[in-house]
């Protein structure tokens, strides 16, 4: 009989697309930069970009704090060893990727380079097909009906 259980992969992709994401925002924004919003918007733009930090700063707490509570584990390669649905996973089953995003945003507002914002969503998207979807398939084959219906009553991003 073969295992059909879905592997974790060896490349730690979260970490590694909003490390490049902010990189390739950074030297775009110095060899190629794009207008701004300027004005009243501008800063209204600036202001929602430091309250999106302090979003990032909380969601990354509350989240580390209800997995070490939970002692599962914080490697995105790994297998878990118990489904966290408390806390911020009660709101996005991926806090974590969703502060990863909230933060490239809110750098764009404060900075003012577009690229950030683009490549945040570029990110997003990258995670979701090279990291989330597995991810998800390994939840469901580990933790069955319980994560099943965890991703029926909780969205995937918010």
């Amino acid at each position: 009989m073969t295992d059909v259980t879905p592997k974790p992969g060896l490349i730690p992709w979260p970490p590694l697309i909003y490390v490049a994401a902010i990189i390739i925002s950074v030297v775009l924004g110095l060899l190629y930069p794009l207008p701004w919003i300027g004005n009243l918007l501008g800063e209204i733009l600036f202001a929602a970009g430091w309250v999106a930090l302090f979003g990032v700063a909380a969601l990354w707490f509350t989240a580390i704090r209800v997995m070490l509570r939970a002692k599962t584990t914080f490697n995105p390669n790994a297998v878990p060893d118990h489904l966290v649905t408390s806390g911020p996973f009660s709101v996005s089953r991926n806090p974590m990727y969703l502060a990863n995003t909230l933060l490239l945003i809110g750098v764009a507002f404060i900075t003012g380079i577009a690229w950030f914002l683009l490549m945040g969503f570029i990110a997003a998207f990258a995670t979701q097909k090279l990291a989330i979807e597995k991810e998800e398939k390994i939840l469901a084959a580990k933790f069955g009906k319980k994560y099943r219906d965890y991703a029926k009553r909780v969205r995937r991003w918010i």
